[in-house]
């Protein structure tokens, strides 16, 4: 569903590019005579409402008479972090969030907020209320001091509803009024470009480096996360090894590195939606993990939606950053938890992956703070079925042994006649 949505609104994106009806918007917030959030943008959001009769989809683009909401936008302070709001038409907002740490900032959430009694937009929508939807950690960063720069269509999902940035340039934490000359493209840019692009990445990857040696399984940490009222809504147990290929600046190739993360390193955070939870895992400044799960609510069943590292080690010529938020993994009842203690390997993308050890998790119903019964994973029913399979084998070859020396005993007495 959420490939589909994805795919969709991308498509139609580009159509109402090719048709003239997306402007790009320039937004700005100000302190004390200095910018410090500035972003260049064009946007169409993809909203889905119910009518008396059935469910609509809406194509929204970002109208270039949007404009900064001043008394909700920040450049940050002790309480708060830096954001930047956007308003537009009869009651719609769009808000953007950062964090740093200290070597990149990212976009920490994304919020989307619209007026269902626009009837110009929301034509025989059922209900008059004004919905705000958010998405934490959509996958947007760039090294500090620079802007980040993406041509590609880049699609954000939040709940039933889908935000499309294109041509975006924007820069948070700014040294000055204007956006930074150094760009940090985004991956998606990367990889549609056949020749040098003007990155903060200087050198070009040779061939690769033999596969590394592994560090051994990682420690398993133990992490929860709460809702706004205080109540567990995410559990999770799990030992977690990442997988990354990158450009080492001592090498000047490309090389393949696993990391283990160290649960007392690592910072847990996150939140919890009706349907979608994150887990973002934080080790110091360097690395920082998150996972997306989504519930189903028709099919009662949850899952791994989506999967995010952004990694600034201290070989790396640029920082890495991968996301792919179409993924299917650790499907589960509503209800119940799944557990897999065998090692898994989540592919992401061709440059990363995530294993995973002894892992049990529950994203969504849990109850008393305690993870429900679990569904095991395949490779741990696998597991357990070989030792009964080699069971039954030697049983059968004992009773077959046995069977054979008893027929052996009775012929051998009946070779014997009485006298």
């Amino acid at each position: 569903m959420k490939l589909s949505m994805a795919s969709g609104s991308l498509l139609l994106f580009t159509w109402f590019a090719v048709m003239g009806f997306l402007q790009a918007v320039t937004l700005e917030v100000r302190e004390r005579n200095s910018t410090c959030i500035k972003a260049e943008l064009s946007a169409v959001f993809s909203i889905t409402y119910n009518t008396s009769s059935s469910p609509r989809t809406v194509q929204v683009p970002l109208p270039n008479t949007t404009t900064v909401d001043l008394a909700s936008s920040s450049c940050g302070s002790v309480a708060g972090t830096p954001a930047l709001v956007a308003t537009f038409g009869s009651g719609h907002a769009l808000g953007l969030s950062f964090s740093t740490n200290g070597s990149l900032y990212s976009m920490a959430a994304l919020m989307l907020q619209y007026n269902l009694s626009d009837s110009s937009i929301f034509a025989e929508a059922n209900s008059s209320a004004v919905v705000t939807v958010t998405s934490a950690s959509p996958g947007i960063w760039a090294a500090i001091n620079t802007t980040y720069h993406c041509v590609s269509a880049t699609s954000v999902i939040l709940g039933d509803q889908t935000v499309t940035f294109s041509d975006m340039r924007l820069e948070a934490y700014m040294p000055g009024n204007g956006l930074s000359s150094d760009e940090t493209i985004c991956a998606a840019d990367q990889a549609h470009t056949t020749t040098t692009t003007p990155t903060t990445t200087a050198r070009t990857p040779t061939t690769a480096s033999p596969a590394p040696t592994t560090p051994g399984p990682p420690e398993r940490g133990i992490y929860s996360i709460s809702n706004s009222n205080g109540t567990v809504c995410l559990l999770a147990q799990m030992g977690l090894q990442l997988n990354v290929s990158y450009v080492s600046q001592s090498q000047n190739k490309t090389v393949q590195e696993y990391f283990n993360l160290t649960p007392n390193l690592t910072n847990s955070s996150g939140s919890c939606e009706d349907n979608s939870a994150t887990l973002v895992l934080a080790q110091g400044r360097t690395t920082t993990l998150s996972l997306i799960f989504t519930l189903n609510s028709t099919a009662n069943k949850y899952h791994l939606s989506g999967i995010n590292v952004l990694a600034n080690w201290s070989d790396m010529t640029a920082p890495f950053s991968a996301e792919n938020t179409s993924l299917d993994y650790l499907r589960t009842t509503l209800g119940r938890s799944y557990m897999c203690n065998t090692e898994q390997t989540l592919a992401v993308v061709p440059s990363f992956s995530l294993n995973t050890f002894k892992l049990r998790v529950q994203a969504f119903g849990v109850t008393t703070n305690q993870f429900a019964t679990a569904e095991e994973c395949q490779m741990d029913q696998d597991e357990m079925l070989i030792p009964i399979i080699v069971g039954a084998a030697l049983a059968g070859l004992v009773l077959v042994v046995l069977i054979a020396y008893l027929i052996g005993r009775k012929r051998s007495h009946a070779g014997y006649q009485t006298i």
